[in-house]
């Protein structure tokens, strides 16, 4: 494993730029000002705000509670309506909640944040560090996300994947918030500094459950669903020889508990020579993953909207 004093970054980091005090961005700041101050409020009560946030995003993104309402409908078909409405409810009421969070990621310090997360099963990831290997962490969509790029970097400091944000002062901010404790981020496309952290035997960490589209994509099961579009660039990142794959599982805990991060025992006889065998393994362990705790998934992505046959009507 590298050491972590002498990490570099691996592409060309955002930089501030003047141009985003003009007043194009004036509201933008507004906003991020607002959820710094809110960030430091006690964490019941931003569960509290978290909550009521939901509840009004519920009201008003009627596009996003049918997204929301038509994945369930999708892989739990068996679910009634009643029991599906009220799921859909509170996935938005922790999606509120996981806007707070976001401030609780990038600025809370780490004495407030250390006494909110624990970690099981380090040993799982423990592992290939002795042995000189890197470790291709895989992450699922949860809604806590922010919080568990941060839970891990409290433990280990790691190489993340990720799309950039498309308003440049929202991607500066989240960036330097997410490159605490000398995290090192990258964009989805630079697939070549991905393997080089590998080889270098960084932590990466790598989300391999929404539908990126056709390109690297097999169609396998996820839940009831027969043919969801799922990435094959979970298996080019784990074929590397120097990488270890490491699923996990995280979950925002009952009350104000905080949360808990578990490293799962690596994959077994993963990658295969079969594409889609290695994408029903990665799918499986979602699968578990949202079993868990349904309603902190993601719900609210068009998970399926890629389909096998370009002229079939979309389920969306």
């Amino acid at each position: 494993m590298v050491n972590s004093s002498n990490r570099k970054p691996l592409q060309e980091n955002p930089k501030f730029q003047w141009r985003f005090i003009s007043p194009k961005y004036w509201i933008t700041w507004s906003g991020i000002g607002f959820l710094y101050l809110l960030s430091w409020l006690p964490f019941r009560v931003q569960l509290v705000l978290g909550k009521w946030l939901g509840n009004l995003l519920h009201v008003l993104l009627k596009r996003r509670r049918y997204i929301a309402d038509k994945n369930l409908q999708l892989c739990f078909p068996n679910m009634d309506e009643k029991e599906r409405s009220q799921l859909v409810k509170v996935n938005f009421q922790n999606t509120g909640i996981a806007m707070f969070e976001s401030g609780i990621a990038w600025w809370w310090p780490s004495w407030r944040f250390k006494s909110k997360f624990k970690l099981i099963g380090q040993e799982h990831i423990e592992q290939p560090r002795k042995s000189g290997k890197g470790a291709l962490v895989l992450f699922s969509h949860i809604l806590p996300l922010e919080i568990m790029g941060r839970v891990m970097s409290e433990y280990k400091p790691y190489v993340g994947f990720y799309r950039p944000h498309n308003n440049p002062v929202i991607e500066w901010v989240q960036y330097c918030g997410r490159c605490r404790n000398q995290n090192l981020m990258i964009s989805k496309r630079d697939v070549k500094s991905l393997l080089k952290a590998l080889s270098d035997g960084e932590a990466c960490v790598y989300l391999p459950d929404h539908d990126y589209g056709k390109k690297r994509s097999v169609f396998v099961p996820f839940f009831a669903v027969n043919d969801a579009s799922t990435t094959t660039g979970t298996e080019i990142f784990a074929s590397h020889k120097n990488a270890v794959t490491v699923p996990t599982y995280m979950q925002r805990l009952p009350g104000t508990q905080g949360y808990e991060l578990e490293f799962l025992p690596q994959l077994s006889n993963y990658p295969d020579s079969n594409s889609r065998t290695n994408a029903v393994i990665v799918n499986n362990w979602v699968e578990q993953s949202v079993l868990k705790n349904k309603e902190q998934y993601m719900w609210v992505h068009r998970r399926f909207k890629t389909r096998p046959d370009d002229n079939a009507k979309p389920l969306y």
